[in-house]
């Protein structure tokens, strides 16, 4: 009887052991938050139409963008279709505007946001080339406007709660073939 209460009080300490372990192991195995593609272009369509005047001679609307993944880069890439008109033009023209952007985590407000954004190509075919070389020379400031430190996802803060306890945040981004990974760090020590 001793010898089975001796037992029995060595395996608690034992089994409680082999649970934390295994916890620990968990969250270093944890392989980090995901974001699927959907989500993203979910995001960003809240963010337009967009109009932006050009001296006043050409208005550009800017529609929601088709994103794409480009995991080989570790970048999105985004298609905004385009329409120009206005009083330096005859008509209304359809064009593309196309850009690639990293991104970064926002711990202020637990946000993913697109930065270092290219101009990849701006194009309006129906335009003469005198026209699309001026437009070019707002390309990178359309860009610019139309995506710089656009939301593209927001952790809730039930999402890192369990993060937070351990002295984990949010870290490197990775864009996979099915849209975003979001590994674990360590927090820095104050």
């Amino acid at each position: 009887m001793h010898r089975r209460t001796f037992l029995a009080a060595g395996a608690r300490p034992l089994a409680l052991g082999s649970l934390a372990l295994l916890g620990l192991r968990a969250a270093q195995a944890q392989p980090g938050y995901t974001v699927s593609a959907e989500q993203l272009q979910e995001a960003v369509a809240q963010r337009f139409p967009l109009r932006y005047p050009m001296a006043g001679l050409v208005d550009v609307d800017v529609q929601t963008p088709r994103l794409s993944l480009l995991p080989d880069r570790n970048r999105l890439g985004a298609a905004f279709p385009l329409s120009a008109a206005g009083p330096a033009l005859r008509r209304n023209h359809s064009g593309t505007l196309e850009v690639e952007f990293a991104l970064r985590y926002e711990a202020s407000d637990r946000s993913l946001r697109a930065h270092q954004l290219r101009l990849v190509r701006l194009d309006f075919p129906s335009l003469k080339p005198e026209v699309v070389a001026l437009l070019n020379g707002y390309g990178p400031g359309l860009a610019e406007q139309s995506l710089r430190e656009v939301v593209l996802h927001r952790l809730r803060p039930q999402d890192l709660t369990m993060l937070d306890g351990m002295g984990l945040q949010p870290g490197a981004i990775t864009v996979t073939p099915r849209g975003l990974s979001i590994a674990f760090a360590s927090k820095p020590v104050p």
